[in-house]
Formats: structure tokens, C-alpha cells, sequence
């Protein structure tokens, strides 16, 4: 007999095999699986006491708690849909995704039940309005809920095909886009990831990435497949990351370049509590920088591993390998070759980097093409969303719209998105390569690169910079260090100094609101 391919085996596994393991941790409160577990098929039976069928979409918003992981398993397992939302989005955000979603159950945590309470009003679809924590005027407890609850649940049929999560996109420029994802793709992709980044019962896993984001690059499902502690997290803060390394003993974690730039950047008091502590990492959500990478290993002595995915992608499609031959490079080296986006994962499919007529560039390192994928992970379509399905996915595959190169080695590397190249007197400037230049100066923390209009080239580089705390830089000096380090036609023709950069939820630099502030003078 067949079985279908789902996450949900995973936990059925854990609990057979780690039911007394330590599963998960939220500051004081420890769950065993078998606890763990057993919370989720009790609000799997609430949920079916609601009226919830196969299908139906229940949405969260919420931060690293429990309660919210619980709904990966709770959810799907009745062979509903779970819609987690980015908490950082707008009111406004909230009632378009829960009213497109058409979710029935909406499912807050304590810091965003007043945000929703504002606008709940406008969620006619929502059947019922869940606070994950603590009692609440006109909510449904979700904590009272599961004490009273049945564990006995009725069990449904699922097939591999149906959708597990709908995960909305940021929506930096337009509306947010429901991707739909099967089971069958979160399930490839969490083997996929563990085949290159192996885990144990003996790990603990620490929720630094947001779990709405892509369901956590699948770690929602993947350290439970192996048995490991999930330690929640609720606010990503430096301090707290490392204390929790000492505290909890941390052996992983995932993190966004920004959060990785943060880590580096955390001073010597903040780092003692880890003082000594071996972790492994992964980053992703935005090409990081070598010199970033290279300051976390060499002063830290973390490992640190790049991959790179969509949402649209499960998300993980490729992942930057080590090769035994890596390791005798100069270290400057060998983090530019860990910066790189890499090769594909075993569970990714087909992937290819192509030119305008569809044909795969050369391994040239410099002929410029589009990364597509075609295969198992790639996601259903778009939620109600036909015709930006079809512009995405054109025959079988689907289009990144990231830029990037073929390495002699097979390596991918990108070199911006479509839209961020910058065209300057008729070159092709990447703007990865300014801020990955401009990141090795002593005094620049984050870095953005845009283009602006000039009117000599078309468009010239305007480098947006932040600076570390107490360091001074002036525009002149970090022009001449770009000069030293680039092409001429590549330096900054403008570099404004900036308290902070403007970023999405899921921490990637929105450039389009750069582009809209004035370059003021040009530089000669």
C-alpha cells in the first residue's frame, strides 16, 4: 500500500520513537514530544468541534510560540489549510490575506490581538477569532480549548497532492500572492535539506527565522523529523540569540543575511555567553556577503552554509556545498565561494540558468541568465490567482526573476534581481558586488545599492549606507575605497549616510523605496 508523502509522517514517527525527548522549550515551559503532539491532535479535535472540514483554511498570526507550531501539525492533519501570516504586515494586510484566504479560524498571539480586534470587523469570513494566549474578552481560549478537548480526533484521508500551507508573499509592490504548497512539496523539501545538512536527536534547533517565513524553510516539519529540540524565540535580538547558545545549548540555527550582519556586529559582552559553543547555520533570503560570512566563522568559529529558495520553491532549491578542495583556500576565498548560491539540493528538481531565449548559459562565471526551476517542489500555482500563476510558471518552469552566473564548478552565483541591475552608460552593473565591496570597509555595517537616474550614463550606482555604532566614514572615503576595490564605471556615484534601511518582514531590503529618494548632487 502506498502512503502519501506528507510532513505529517514525521511526526507520527517522532512520537513512536522520541515521545519522552524534550521537543520543544519556550522559556521556562518544556514540552516532550509526546506532549507536543498530543496538544495538536487536541486542537485538531477543537478545530473539527468548529465545523472545520478538509480544505478550509485556518489562519495565524503569531510569533515563535508554541502554540503557533502546534498549528503545523494541528491543522493539516484534519486536512485543513494553514495560512500563517507575517505579523509584521498592516492591519490592512491582515483583513486582505484572511478575507482572500477566506480563512475560517483566525488564530492571533498576545502582541497582534489588538491590531486584529480593530479591523475583526472586516473579516466576515472568520468564523471564529482564537487568542493563542491568555483569556480574552470575545475570543476563543485557545489554551482553555485544548485542556477540555478530546485527543481523539476524526481521522481524513490525505493525499500528497492537496495543500498543506498557503504562504503570502510580502507584497512589496502589489498585493500579497497566496503561494499553495502540498504536502508533497514540504515533505521532498525537508529531505532535500536534510541531505545536505544533517541533524540529530542530539540537536537543538533555535527559532531565530520566522516561522510564517515559508514555514520556517520547512524547519516547522524538519527538526521534528529528526527528533531535535525546537527552542522558541519571540523577538530576534543579538543579546538574546546568544544567551540562549550558552543557556540552551544551541547547535543550529537559520538567519537572514540581517540577522547574520547583527550577530557579527554583537560586541564581546554580548558574545561571552556562547564563548566556546560550536554552531552550524544557514542563511538565506538575500545574497550575504563574504565578509560577513567570513567574520562569523573566523570569530566566532560558527559554520555557516548558504542556501537559496523561494517561497514559490518549498523554499530551499539550491545550497552552497563544501567540497573537500574548499578547505585548503585562503579564508577570504573560500567565504566568496560560500557567498555563492551553489547547486541544487537532491529534492530540487531541474534547475537551470537561462538566457532571454530560454537556452542555459554558459559555466562562463560571467554571461548573465535567469535561475529557473521545474520539479517536485515547486509550488501549486497562486491562490486564486490563475493569471499570475501563468506569468510565473511558463512552460513547466518557474521563473525566479534572479539574476545570476554559472561558475566553471557548476556554482551558482547571483548577481541581483532583474530589476535591480543597473545599466550605466550600456554596462550591466551588479549591485551585489558594490555592497559586498562597500561591506568590507571597517565603518560600513549594511549597505544598499540602487540605481539612480544621471544624466550622463542613464543610471548610476547610489550606495545607501549604514555605519557601525561610533564609527565615522565620509562619502569621499568610501568612494575611494570602492575605486580601489572595483572598476571605475562600478563605483557609487552618490553614497547617502542612513539611520536604518528600509526592509520587508522578512528582513530583505526594499529597494524600490530607495530608488524613490533623491541622489542630490553628482559626484565628479
Amino acid at each position: 500500500m502506498e502512503l502519501p508523502l506528507t510532513p505529517l509522517a514525521f511526526g507520527a514517527r517522532a512520537r513512536r520513537l522520541y515521545g519522552g525527548r524534550e521537543a520543544v522549550r519556550d522559556g521556562e515551559v518544556t514540552l516532550s514530544y509526546a506532549e507536543f503532539l498530543g496538544r495538536c491532535d487536541r486542537w485538531s479535535s477543537r478545530l473539527q468541534e468548529f465545523g472545520v472540514k478538509p480544505g478550509d483554511r485556518i489562519a495565524y498570526i503569531a510569533q515563535n510560540i508554541p502554540a503557533h507550531l502546534e498549528g503545523y501539525y494541528a491543522v493539516p492533519q484534519v486536512g485543513a489549510v494553514l495560512v500563517p501570516i507575517n505579523y509584521r504586515l498592516s492591519a490592512a494586510d491582515f483583513v486582505y490575506i484572511v478575507n482572500h484566504s477566506g480563512a475560517r479560524v483566525l488564530c492571533v498571539d498576545e502582541d497582534h490581538v489588538e491590531a486584529v480586534e480593530a479591523v475583526r470587523d472586516q473579516m466576515s469570513k472568520v468564523e471564529h477569532f482564537v487568542a493563542l494566549e491568555g483569556d480574552r474578552q470575545g475570543w476563543f481560549d485557545y489554551e482553555a480549548g485544548i485542556s477540555t478537548a478530546s485527543a481523539d480526533f476524526e481521522p481524513v484521508s490525505i493525499d500528497e497532492n492537496d495543500i498543506i500551507t498557503i504562504n503570502y508573499t510580502s507584497g512589496t509592490t502589489a498585493r500579497p500572492k497566496g503561494v499553495m504548497i502540498t504536502h508533497r512539496n514540504a515533505y521532498l523539501n525537508v529531505l532535500g535539506t536534510l541531505a545536505h545538512f544533517a541533524m540529530s536527536p542530539a540537536d537543538r534547533y533555535l527559532w531565530t527565522l520566522p516561522m510564517f517565513h515559508a514555514n520556517g524553510w520547512t524547519f516547522v516539519w524538519l527538526v521534528t523529523a529528526r527528533g531535535a529540540a525546537h527552542v522558541c524565540l519571540r523577538k530576534v535580538d543579538p543579546v538574546a540569540i546568544f544567551q540562549l547558545i550558552g543557556e540552551a545549548g544551541i547547535t543550529t540555527l537559520c538567519a537572514a543575511p540581517t540577522v547574520l550582519i547583527g550577530i557579527a556586529n554583537a560586541p564581546a559582552e554580548a558574545r561571552a555567553p556562547a564563548a566556546g559553543r560550536k554552531v552550524r547555520l544557514l542563511t538565506a533570503g538575500a545574497p550575504p556577503a563574504a565578509v560577513t560570512i567570513d567574520r562569523v566563522e573566523r570569530e566566532l568559529g560558527w559554520e555557516v552554509q548558504h542556501v537559496y529558495g523561494l517561497t514559490e520553491t518549498s523554499p530551499l532549491i539550491l545550497l552552497c556545498e563544501p567540497l573537500p578542495e574548499h578547505a585548503g583556500l585562503p579564508a577570504a576565498e573560500r567565504a566568496a565561494i560560500k557567498a555563492r548560491q551553489g547547486v541544487e539540493l537532491v529534492s530540487s528538481g531541474e534547475i537551470c540558468v537561462m538566457d532571454e531565449g530560454g537556452r542555459a548559459v554558459p559555466n562562463d562565471g560571467v554571461s548573465l541568465g535567469e535561475i529557473c526551476v521545474r520539479g517536485n517542489v515547486v509550488m501549486k500555482g497562486y491562490f486564486r490567482d490563475p493569471e499570475a500563476t501563468a506569468a510565473a510558471i511558463k512552460d513547466g518552469w518557474f521563473h525566479t526573476g534572479d539574476a545570476a552566473v554559472v561558475h566553471p564548478d557548476g556554482y551558482v552565483e547571483i548577481k541581483d534581481r532583474f530589476k535591480d541591475v543597473i545599466i550605466s552608460g550600456g554596462e550591466n552593473i551588479s549591485s551585489v558586488e558594490i555592497e559586498g565591496v562597500l561591506l568590507r570597509h571597517p565603518a560600513v555595517q549594511e549597505v544598499s545599492v540602487v540605481g539612480m537616474p544621471h544624466p550622463r550614463w542613464g543610471e548610476a550606482p547610489h550606495a545607501f549606507v549604514v555605519l557601525k555604532t561610533g564609527a565615522v566614514a565620509t562619502e569621499a572615503e568610501l568612494r575611494r575605497f570602492a575605486r580601489d576595490n572595483l572598476a571605475h564605471f562600478k563605483v557609487p556615484q552618490w553614497v547617502t549616510f542612513v539611520k536604518e534601511l528600509p526592509k520587508t518582514a522578512t528582513g530583505k531590503i526594499q529597494k524600490f523605496i530607495l530608488r524613490g529618494r533623491e541622489p542630490g548632487i553628482v559626484a565628479q
